[in-house]
């Protein structure tokens, strides 16, 4: 991708943060040389040889939503600020997440039991199973 075009996609001074299912060094090697290339942030495949939940899998690889959401406060200064309340509660759900796992395992039940709400809202009601799964 040309300069110009690379610069209009991604702004040449904003920080970006990638996640990326596959090696880190991959986007790495794609955003070398570029303007300000210290700005790009990459969470991706993280092997740890472990048979886990889908989620579990994400913190592990540390591209869970909460690894996304310290990932963009840490390099957005305003947010750093703003939002410093919001970065503990998420570093305490990963400390949770890891205790649950530890020692129930199975994922915490705002991950376990979450799903999508027309407001954003808390759900009321765990998700449904999927067919054929024991409740």
């Amino acid at each position: 991708m040309d300069e110009m075009s690379f610069n209009t996609l991604f702004t040449t001074n904003a920080p970006v943060i990638f996640a990326f299912h596959n090696n880190r060094w991959l986007i790495h090697t794609l955003v070398h040389g570029r303007s300000h290339e210290g700005r790009f942030h990459v969470h991706g495949h993280i092997d740890q040889g472990t048979t886990t939940t889908p989620f579990d899998i994400v913190v592990l690889k540390e591209m869970s939503r909460f690894h996304l959401a310290l990932d963009a406060l840490k390099h957005i200064p305003r947010l750093c600020v703003q939002a410093a309340d919001a970065g503990e509660m998420f570093s305490r759900k990963l400390n949770k997440h890891r205790d649950s796992m530890r020692h129930y395992l199975k994922d915490i039940p705002e991950v376990r039991n979450w799903q999508w709400t027309a407001d954003f809202s808390e759900s009321v009601a765990p998700a449904p199973m999927a067919k054929g799964h024991p409740g």
